[in-house]
């Protein structure tokens, strides 16, 4: 059990600096164990666990591109604006 308090606490420190892809990496493969259906109960539970942490931290980086992403739509139609404003203007 010692060693399985160990990774736990692992996977808590990387999944924060991770990218998008090594996150939904590493819950697919919890994913696939958990669909295995060959471990005991107390590491199913613990799986389940990190697989929930690891489907929030993506959740939260799908929400920041998306906040991102809708900021450079906005200022992209303000700078169009504004060019269409001093194209009028001339």
């Amino acid at each position: 059990m010692a060693e399985e308090s160990k990774t736990a606490r692992g996977p808590k420190k990387s999944e924060k600096n991770g990218s998008f892809e090594e996150t939904f990496s590493r819950l697919e493969e919890t994913v696939r164990k958990l669909e295995a259906g060959q471990l005991p109960l107390d590491q199913a539970t613990g799986l389940f666990e990190e697989g929930m942490k690891l489907a929030r931290r993506c959740n939260e980086l799908l929400s920041s591109a998306e906040l991102k992403v809708s900021r450079l739509q906005t200022a992209f139609a303000e700078q169009m604006r504004l060019v269409d404003d001093d194209a009028e203007d001339a």
